[in-house]
């Protein structure tokens, strides 16, 4: 449910997480780990997002990173050699 509160539009939890496809956990999870904004309650209950704070999120959310090399002496374990 978009709010708007003068004149600046805000999005619910329930919003982001269902346009990012992630869990209430997941994104509770991120919240609680600062790697997202926290938010503002409105009215004691409703958790809202600006517009930025969806954007940073969204962003969070589609990061990509890289995987590290894999470590040549654990091949070995796999592949059966011994070098």
């Amino acid at each position: 449910m978009t709010v708007f509160i003068e004149e600046i539009r805000y999005f619910s939890a329930e919003e982001i997480e269902e346009a990012l496809s992630v869990s209430r956990t997941t994104f509770w999870r991120w919240r609680k780990d600062g790697d997202v904004p926290p938010g503002r309650k409105h009215r004691g209950r409703n958790l809202l997002f600006t517009e930025q704070e969806f954007a940073a999120i969204r962003a969070f959310a589609n990061r990509l990173e890289p995987v590290p090399a894999p470590n040549r002496d654990q091949m070995s374990l796999f592949n059966g050699s011994r070098e």
